[in-house]
């Protein structure tokens, strides 16, 4: 397992640096946002599997040829069968290390869903003062507010669209529709649980470019994603007038604890930039082929460090 653990290592370390710095820098997510967003979850799966395989290789190499027979005879060391010399203290620092890691990775992942949690619930007692239903609109409340403000609050069945009075006075309603069908298609293709994995991952590795460059790229994608599926209901010009409205009035809610965190899915003006620039950029989408062929490429990427793990022998 020793080539196993450095090619693993090496791995982790080009999907930690320069990949994601020229995927952040690309211009052609934004003409295939789905396809991106997929490459972009595999980088981060695979990035953390090779890291952690790395030393789990490393550690277990002393033990066996392969990870059946290293994890074997880590089971001998723990039931007395084989000697705790076996391993030695390098080896047994790496597999602590591998192991702190993943709990590390778990437990933060399992803390940035309780935090949100908390700020949902939190968000949604404020809301029930501030706010009215809508009587035209199921599913969304009014904001007693007169800036220009349209985000979604996730919540299973309890989902809701959040509108201001003084956006609802600027809008057409081709511009409410297009407001309207951007927010429910954040809830219907549940992004907020995307928003969570990275956001997660950026907490538990804040030093690592990729959870810095993945999560703001990540949050633009889904945007496009959903302005894409608003321009099946509405023109460009009508959806560009709209975000521009919408953008105006974000930085003026009248609560802060309503976009703190992770809470709401709120626009950013990083956000915002991208959604205008692939509007007002005319550049046509990418072909079937070329998708395919990203896709393709993340699902070879995320396969590579687990084929390494789990099948024996194919490297030494």
């Amino acid at each position: 397992m020793f080539w196993t653990s450095w090619f693993l290592a090496a791995l982790a370390v080009i999907l930690a640096w320069p990949v994601p710095v020229f995927l952040s820098r690309a211009a052609w997510p934004a003409r295939a946002p789905f396809a991106a967003m997929v490459l972009w979850q595999s980088i981060a799966l695979a990035g953390g599997l090779s890291m952690i395989g790395a030393m789990l290789c490393w550690g277990l190499s002393t033990l066996g040829g392969n990870l059946p027979s290293g994890l074997h005879g880590l089971l001998g060391i723990f039931l007395g069968t084989e000697s705790l010399d076996t391993l030695g203290i390098v080896h047994a620092f790496a597999l602590s290390a591998a192991a702190l890691l993943t709990a590390h990775l778990l437990f933060t992942l399992w803390l940035t869903y309780f935090r949100i949690e908390r700020q949902r619930r939190k968000h949604r007692d404020l809301l029930h003062l501030l706010s009215s239903p809508s009587h035209d609109q199921p599913g969304t409340l009014v904001l007693n507010h007169q800036a220009p403000v349209a985000y979604c609050l996730p919540g299973g069945s309890r989902s809701v669209t959040v509108l201001s009075e003084g956006l609802l006075a600027l809008l057409s309603p081709d511009e409410l529709r297009a407001v309207l069908v951007h927010e429910q298609t954040h809830l219907a293709q549940r992004h907020h649980l995307l928003l969570w994995a990275f956001a997660a991952w950026r907490s538990a590795l804040p030093w690592l470019p990729t959870s810095r460059l993945a999560q703001e790229s990540v949050s633009s994608l889904i945007e496009i994603m959903a302005d894409d599926v608003a321009l099946r209901s509405v023109d460009k010009p009508t959806l560009v007038t709209a975000i521009a409205l919408v953008a105006s009035g974000s930085d003026q809610l009248p609560v802060d604890a309503l976009v703190a965190g992770h809470a709401a899915q709120i626009d950013t003006p990083t956000t915002t930039s991208a959604r205008l620039g692939k509007l007002l950029g005319n550049a046509p989408g990418l072909s079937v082929f070329p998708k395919l062929c990203v896709i393709a490429a993340a699902l070879l990427l995320l396969a590579a460090p687990t084929a390494l793990l789990v099948v024996p022998g194919i490297l030494p």
